[in-house]
């Protein structure tokens, strides 16, 4: 196989972020580059050298660390595949972003249920012990308040387990948005015409999100805190996602004001930092999504 010195490098990149996944400290960063090289390796040779190319890597990583390594390598390969896949069909980065991001989600997903049907491990179960755990040894060191009891234990805790399926969202959206800047950047100077973002000015929502924000809001309002049915939970995650969807796009106006105004590129970053901190801020993407205000700064 006519590899060339390239792949051979960025074969020696995938095992090397795999081997750090075990090493403390280097282990996070590891976490968020793993799935890059793979990229860069499926998206620049055909799919047999690709192959040929895991071989090495899979055998090298099992018997340094040991066969495990490869169910945590195979979960973000799957990924990689998807987004090299994409690459060279050419697709557009929006259309990138939403695929992986739901194959990445479905992948968590799946992992939390094999561990459960196979090793009787439950994520939900062991947060929820964990948070029990915590809160008695604060109640044993008289570190909470004196009112404090169990019941308001328990709803701290449903509140949490609640909201793991937008955290796993917001994970499997900010990670495949990361992999997707740093590889399209690496594969630009190899040649290739990578798909890239739109330009923050030039970010629009569709308006009917508005129209479904409204609905999500105000059956958020109606339901008890205390309900734990599909259609609350779904509303206790629909809502902050929105929020977040909407921050996304009052950021995008601040470019567009700065990029009509002549403004220096930090002032709009300056104002995206409040307005992902306070969530109300968001208010603002609402109103430029369901109104034209841009036409107001538009250069006449």
């Amino acid at each position: 196989m006519k590899t060339g010195l390239k792949p051979v490098l960025w074969s020696a990149a995938a095992l090397i972020t795999l081997l750090l996944l075990v090493v403390p400290v280097l282990n996070f960063p590891a976490l968020w580059f793993i799935m890059v090289p793979f990229v860069v390796l499926y998206t620049t040779l055909p799919r047999k050298s690709f192959v040929l190319c895991l071989i090495p890597i899979a055998v090298i990583a099992s018997i340094i660390i040991n066969p495990a390594i490869m169910m945590i390598g195979l979960f973000f390969v799957v990924p990689s595949i998807v987004m090299g896949h994409l690459y060279q069909k050419g697709a557009s980065a929006g259309k990138v972003i939403r695929t992986v991001s739901i194959v990445f989600l479905a992948q968590i997903m799946l992992e939390l249920l094999l561990f459960k049907l196979l090793l009787d491990y439950s994520l939900i179960k062991e947060i929820g012990d964990y948070i029990r755990t915590l809160f008695q040894q604060l109640a044993d060191s008289n570190l909470l308040m004196p009112n404090w009891n169990s019941d308001m234990t328990e709803l701290m805790i449903r509140t949490v387990l609640n909201a793991i399926p937008l955290s796993f969202i917001m994970l499997s959206f900010l990670y495949t948005v990361f992999t997707h800047y740093i590889s399209r950047r690496i594969l630009n100077k190899q040649g290739m015409e990578i798909a890239a973002f739109p330009q923050a000015k030039d970010w629009r929502l569709p308006r009917i999100l508005v129209f479904y924000y409204l609905i999500a809001y105000v059956g958020d309002m109606m339901i008890s805190p205390t309900d734990q049915s599909f259609i609350a939970i779904a509303l206790l995650n629909l809502v902050p996602l929105l929020s977040y969807v909407f921050a996304i796009q009052a950021i995008g106006l601040f470019f567009f004001i700065a990029d009509q105004r002549g403004w220096h590129k930090s002032v709009p970053l300056l104002l995206a930092i409040p307005v992902l901190l306070f969530p109300p801020l968001s208010l603002i993407g609402v109103l430029d999504t369901a109104f034209p205000i841009r036409k107001s700064f538009t250069k006449s």
